[in-house]
């Protein structure tokens, strides 16, 4: 069923206010973490630990009114144990398939890169084609299904760096950042007032209210000058001196659908500008690789991409 647009942004609304009854003062974050999920993107957090992943993931599932399943990752862990595989049952005689937790329409990957490659290609299929494939048999995942990502900026010893291919099957890249003195207060009341650690997200909407939100998000109109602003900006990530490799069409397709979310969220059924520039760094700055050089001097991905920002002629839309 085709939603209204001032009906996506009611329900996204509402979605943000109750996840923020236990998340404090990272409203810009759940509101890009809510426009990769209303456009089946996957996402990665890299921050540093205890800055409230998980529970934004868990809150999150919750009032989306989804199935929610964690895996902590390690340098142990099978590719089987997140696919699931075939036992003998012994009443039968046969065997049967026994479902990993990929089987589930949100997955939080913590800590991603403490397995070993072989381990994190097994989110590959899944993240890519919405599949399983086990004991070559191929099962379809769960609609809606959605990958949230964690892994640690600053531990690196025993860890597998993401190769690039699966860097680029995340939609979007974020950062929770540390609370403001007065935030960080006010979890401390929240947590004294609710008198337990965990925080429980009420129910806002349902799994196939949320499908139907994902479907109508696709009406979002797009310019031909706004496609035409979001290739420029790619393309200059692909001519920057400091940038070995840039970011390939598949950034622009993900600028591009992060910008019909955005718009609809804020209650437009056509991206303007500001919605790109809103959404640019988080979609692009993991795609690029720096040269050797600035890589070292320590320059950032996220500044490559502002100063195109700033480079880049902004469009007058219609």
């Amino acid at each position: 069923m085709e939603l209204k647009i001032e009906e996506i942004s009611e329900n996204t609304k509402r979605i943000i206010e109750e996840v923020e009854k236990g998340i404090v003062g990272k409203r810009e974050v759940i509101v890009k973490t809510m426009a990769s999920i209303l456009v089946k993107g996957h996402i990665l957090f890299e921050d540093y630990p205890g800055l409230a992943k998980t529970m934004l993931a868990r809150s999150l599932s919750s009032a989306l009114g989804c199935d929610f399943r964690r895996i902590q990752f390690t340098p142990d862990l099978l590719p089987s144990d997140i696919t699931g595989t075939y036992v003998l049952d012994r009443n039968s005689g046969e065997f049967k398939l026994v479902k990993g937790p990929i089987f589930t329409n949100v997955l939080l990957a913590d800590e991603i890169n403490r397995a070993p490659p072989k381990t994190q290609s097994a989110l590959l299929e899944a993240m890519q084609e919405g599949q399983s494939t086990i004991e070559g048999h191929t099962y379809m995942l769960p609609e809606p299904f959605i990958v949230m990502a964690t892994q640690n900026s600053i531990e690196y010893e025993g860890t597998y760096p993401l190769p690039e291919a699966q860097m680029d099957r995340f939609l979007i890249r974020l950062e929770m950042g540390y609370p403001t003195k007065k935030d960080e207060v006010e979890i401390l009341r929240r947590r004294k007032h609710r008198k337990k650690d965990e925080f429980q997200a009420e129910k806002v909407i349902d799994k196939e209210t949320l499908i139907d939100m994902q479907r109508s998000v696709e009406e979002v109109h797009v310019d031909d000058s706004i496609y035409e602003y979001i290739v420029d900006i790619v393309r200059e990530t692909r001519k920057d001196p400091q940038v070995d490799v840039g970011s390939s069409p598949r950034g622009s397709l993900a600028l591009m659908k992060l910008s019909m979310a955005y718009a609809a969220i804020h209650g437009r059924d056509y991206v303007i500008p500001d919605d790109v520039k809103s959404i640019a760094i988080e979609a692009l700055s993991h795609r690029i690789l720096l040269k050797p050089g600035p890589w070292i001097k320590g320059v950032k991905t996220a500044s490559i991409v502002e100063g195109i920002l700033r480079k880049v002629p902004v469009p007058k839309v219609k």
